[in-house]
């Protein structure tokens, strides 16, 4: 059938509609997860690593563009996923077992496989889902299967399924979920086992702004401290001194400046994270369990006052910017009225130098008019000698003093208009 063209992104923002779908589980099923953080640069090692077990086992690759890939083979089934800032390997396992976390998935995973993974990991969780006993388990089994740690749970669902947890590294470098199956289908089964990784891979992605902001607040309590000093230096400050106030100033703008710049991303990432995660614990739709902590209480009680730290240096950094910027622009102000002052100082010294040049100038023009007229009038003396000396009746005397008055005439105007021709040839 013939129709338009399609949009360049249709087919691939088609795919990210249905991208990461949730691995449909038989119950009983247990998996192991890990999620390695990884940047860009790991992104052809993380898929060649991808390519060498599906070769190892026989099976087809996927292709280098997708993000996320599920594959059975034979004595695991891999999902994996490529996310923006870490990537996540699922291994399931279909089976009765008898101790939850006693083999796990990643047991039967090849060794030298999994030490050769890109990445480090930040989150390692072992999940069980075993259908529900007619009578709930006793403290004493899940104080053996959780290493007796305290655990968190609830009702999930509605009631479908009740989950435990303790969030905590056990001596195999994973924590534990433990799934109790009321009427699950395989597709529950599924999208429950993957909110629950994906809010311990979540918390832990919004944890790690944490110790980055813990090392900003003495950094920025520091510049307050230094910001304090400086506005109490320009209340008592000359004006010499406050080029260099506004330099420290600037400075001081600088690692303010620089503090956000590296800490930002990481506090909007925080943010996003915190979002995720308040989402799928919504998803999880709790019911409370008598004397248990629900999941969505402990997170809350642990997440929250991680991100109160992370608001509160990006609150202390706005705050920081927006006073220097302010006290910049005070500082800015005085320096600018200090030069106006000194601007007018030397405007005045020079409207004073013009009129000494003016007044040095008229009486230059007066002596060059007596010098002209005296050589002029003396040059009018010989020719009157001269005149006299070849017989014509010439009184050279009288004709000199004649002269005089005509010549100082004659010169100050020629001098005049000199002075005239070159202030209108300046402007």
């Amino acid at each position: 059938m013939a129709y338009p063209a399609n949009h360049p992104q249709r087919f691939a923002l088609n795919y990210e509609l249905h991208a990461r779908p949730p691995e449909a589980l038989n119950i009983p099923e247990q998996a192991s997860y890990l999620a390695l953080a990884s940047d860009s640069s790991n992104r052809q090692a993380d898929y060649e690593s991808i390519v060498e077990l599906c070769t190892r086992y026989g099976v087809t690759s996927p292709a280098p563009e997708l993000n996320h890939f599920q594959v059975d083979l034979g004595t695991f089934r891999l999902k994996w996923e490529r996310r923006a800032e870490c990537n996540s390997y699922t291994f399931f396992r279909q089976g009765e077992f008898d101790d939850p976390f006693a083999q796990p998935v990643i047991a039967s995973v090849p060794q030298d496989w999994l030490e050769r993974l890109p990445g480090q990991v930040l989150v390692a969780a072992h999940v069980a889902l075993r259908p529900a006993a007619a009578e709930a388990s006793g403290s004493e089994e899940l104080a053996r299967l959780f290493e007796g740690t305290a655990l968190v749970g609830s009702r999930v669902g509605d009631g479908v399924a009740s989950v435990r947890a303790d969030f905590r590294i056990h001596a195999d470098g994973f924590s534990r979920f433990l799934i109790d199956d009321v009427s699950l289908t395989p597709r529950q089964a599924g999208r429950m086992v993957q909110r629950l990784l994906e809010i311990e891979t979540y918390l832990m992605r919004a944890l790690l702004t944490l110790p980055v902001a813990r090392a900003t607040l003495p950094v920025l309590a520091d510049a307050d401290r230094q910001l304090g000093d400086l506005i109490n230096e320009m209340t008592v400050v000359t004006s010499e001194d406050e080029p260099a106030l506004l330099d420290r100033l600037t400075r001081l703008a600088a690692l303010v400046e620089s503090t956000i710049s590296s800490t930002l991303g990481r506090i909007c990432a925080a943010r996003s994270y915190q979002r995720l995660v308040e989402r799928r614990l919504a998803e999880l739709r709790e019911v409370r369990v008598e004397g248990v902590q629900t999941l969505h209480e402990f997170v809350e009680r642990r997440l929250l006052p991680a991100m109160s730290t992370c608001e509160t240096v990006a609150r202390l950094q706005d705050s920081l910017s927006e006073r220097i910027s302010r006290a910049s622009e005070l500082l800015r102000t005085r320096v600018d009225i200090a030069l106006q002052r000194q601007n007018q100082s030397l405007l005045s010294t020079a409207a004073r130098r013009a009129k000494l040049q003016l007044r040095l100038q008229e009486t230059v023009e007066g002596l060059s008019v007596a010098a002209v007229s005296y050589y002029v009038v003396g040059l009018i003396g010989y020719a009157a000698k001269a005149v006299k000396a070849v017989g014509v009746a010439v009184n050279p005397e009288v004709v000199t003093g004649i002269a005089i008055p005509i010549v100082v005439i004659v010169a100050a105007l020629g001098v005049r208009h000199i002075r005239h021709l070159v202030q209108r040839a300046a402007t």
